[in-house]
């Protein structure tokens, strides 16, 4: 089987499934496992992301999303060249991947019509059931079956060892800083198991933008900052700009969590960001931030 993968969340569930070898195509964000760097990239991005502040990514992604352009180019030649039996696509979010309308414009021309299997998680339980469907999709749904059951046995020992806690502290976990957005779809939800409370985040809804008053109104006594498509040293230039004295996010100097220690910077290539295995690594981090008395510190280079 030939399988392309348009989402980093799907490769990694296919590594997950040990169908790494009939990976035949990725998209450009795809990174883990290392191995995946030596795939073909089937997708680019058509806005410049390198140089640019939050602020201008964001700028340029709402204009093109408002004239119902898109953020990625498929590459038709090589989907032919690669005749695929299986693609993995996505429509959560407009701005994360191809959409499944420019993948079936791509493939009406192939010979033959590869199967497209779309993927639209919310929640954590969601994530579950796609690595169960791309497993029945590839022909192994035992083998997922078991992969889910692992995962299933992780999250139920942080959701059984949370209840123990003595209280639910505050916490936000922000998805991008300028404009600051809380955390949405699985990410409340991720917080409640690991033994906190999100003020901020609505379970199963997409990140929204709010203000940075509403971050101090929340009075988080944990801060989780993971900004989507960015890693740590990345989004640590990007607080320090926002957060100087006179910034927009100044206040945040002065949130119970980052008076007490309790502010973190995640790098959300790796975590809280793609709908993959990888949430389960999300909340055994959450909960070690949340409940060190419970689960243990945090280790670098997780968090910082």
């Amino acid at each position: 089987m030939r399988i392309v993968s348009l989402l980093p969340g799907a490769t990694e569930i296919v590594y997950a499934l040990g169908l790494g070898e009939q990976l035949a195509a990725v998209s450009h964000e795809c990174d883990e496992p290392p191995s995946v760097a030596a795939k073909p990239r089937v997708t680019r991005s058509l806005i410049a992301t390198e140089a640019c502040s939050s602020a201008e990514i964001h700028r340029q992604v709402h204009a093109r999303v408002s004239r119902g352009e898109s953020l990625y180019a498929l590459d038709d030649a090589l989907l032919r060249a690669i005749q695929p039996d299986l693609i993995l696509a996505q429509e959560l979010c407009p701005v994360c991947a191809v959409s499944p309308r420019e993948v079936e414009a791509a493939v009406a021309g192939l010979p033959k019509r590869p199967t497209i299997l779309t993927l639209n998680p919310r929640s954590l339980e969601d994530v579950l059931h796609d690595i169960l469907r791309v497993g029945e999709a590839a022909g192994i749904p035992e083998r997922a079956r078991v992969v889910v059951d692992g995962l299933r046995a992780r999250i139920d020992f942080v959701r059984c060892a949370a209840a123990a806690a003595r209280g639910r502290p505050a916490t936000v976990l922000l998805e991008w800083l300028d404009p600051p957005m809380c955390g949405g779809h699985w990410n409340p939800e991720l917080i409640e198991l690991a033994g906190g409370r999100d003020p901020l985040g609505r379970p199963g809804t997409p990140a929204r933008v709010i203000a940075w008053e509403a971050v101090a109104a929340a009075a988080p006594e944990v801060l989780v900052i993971a900004a989507c498509g960015c890693d740590i040293p990345r989004t640590m230039a990007e607080l320090h700009r926002l957060a100087e004295p006179g910034g927009p996010a100044a206040l945040l100097r002065d949130l119970p969590a980052t008076r007490k220690g309790f502010a973190y910077v995640a790098d959300a290539n790796r975590y809280f960001a793609r709908p993959g295995p990888r949430l389960v690594d999300s909340l055994e981090i959450l909960a070690r931030l949340i409940h060190p008395e419970i689960f243990g510190p945090a280790e670098e280079p997780e968090m910082v």
